[in-house]
């Protein structure tokens, strides 16, 4: 069992940037890759980036590639979303997730899901 926590969300003018934080509890959470989705009030959930569990490898949605950048802390059970030159359309609410399977999890599959947290990019 997985449980995840967001944070770092809030107001920014656009291209400013922000940091997300992801907590986990759990005593695994080295074994699973790690993700973050965003969802547009109207709009379908969205892949945003995802980060296998060593985190040697890494995949980005087209919309955020050179922009934002995710890593990890498998010590401090932790994953964070790094967004540089945010725009207005980046406005939504971030998800974190987690599963055994990176392939489940970019496909929005994912086993374990945060509360999220919003993001909000004024022009």
């Amino acid at each position: 069992q997985v449980q995840l926590v967001e944070s770092g969300g809030g107001l920014v003018q656009a291209g400013g940037s922000l940091r997300l934080s992801c907590a986990a509890s759990g005593r695994t959470f080295s074994n699973y890759a790690m993700g973050w989705f965003r969802q547009a009030p109207g709009k379908e959930r969205q892949f945003v980036a995802a980060i296998s569990w060593s985190g040697g490898s890494t995949n980005y949605g087209d919309s955020v590639k050179g922009r934002f950048t995710i890593s990890r802390a498998n010590g401090k059970k932790s994953v964070y979303l790094q967004m540089n030159s945010l725009k207005p359309e980046d406005t939504a609410v971030y998800y974190c997730a987690a599963d055994r399977d990176t392939g489940a999890l970019i496909a929005n599959a994912a086993d374990y899901w945060g509360q999220g947290t919003q993001v909000t990019v004024s022009s």
